[in-house]
């Protein structure tokens, strides 16, 4: 089994596309990908004011709220509050998006990918508990939202990341912790 760690320590917050928040990348594929040329991105968002999210073509995305009491967003022309923690929402990242915080910062688990290269990512915030397979192919990123957890034998802290490959795992979540099936190496 291909293991690789991406403490959150290491991570250095980048102003957002457009200046409104700062975005912490977890890691993106392929390999030394930019913003302008990844295939797929996970990130944590972290959003201080109200304002447009930055658009980017041909790209859709998951968002998880993680931290804060959530937001209001208009996606196009549809209203969608996001006010619930844990809980994945998809849509379009080339449409104009602006967001008006309910109470405060958020942050929010950002998967980003480029849309016609294949199957989607899918994003599953688990609940602690029994241990649970997690099945591996091509790429699991594992990523404990809240409290720890333990993968292939390492103990991630909270926002710590486990990128797996190659073979199946066990989870044992401490938290809630999102496990997001990747469709391409990286």
């Amino acid at each position: 089994m291909t293991v690789r760690l991406l403490p959150a320590v290491e991570r250095i917050a980048v102003p957002w596309k457009n200046g409104g928040g700062v975005t912490r990348e977890i890691v993106a594929g392929p390999p030394g990908a930019a913003m302008d040329d990844f295939e797929w991105r996970v990130s944590l968002a972290e959003v201080g004011a109200d304002g447009p999210f930055s658009a980017f073509a041909g790209v859709d995305r998951i968002l998880t709220l993680v931290e804060g009491a959530g937001m209001d967003l208009t996606v196009g022309d549809e209203r969608r509050r996001v006010d619930t923690r844990y809980v994945p929402q998809g849509f379009p990242g080339d449409l104009p998006t602006d967001c008006r915080l309910l109470a405060g910062p958020v942050v929010n688990l950002n998967v980003m990918w480029r849309r016609g290269g294949g199957p989607a990512p899918t994003v599953t915030v688990v609940q602690p508990g029994l241990p649970l397979a997690v099945p591996v192919g091509p790429a699991v990123l594992i990523v404990p939202v809240e409290g720890t957890a333990e993968v292939a034998g390492r103990t991630l802290g909270r926002y710590d990341a486990a990128l797996l490959a190659d073979e199946d795992a066990v989870l044992r979540a401490q938290g809630r912790t999102a496990v997001i099936a990747l469709t391409r190496r990286g």
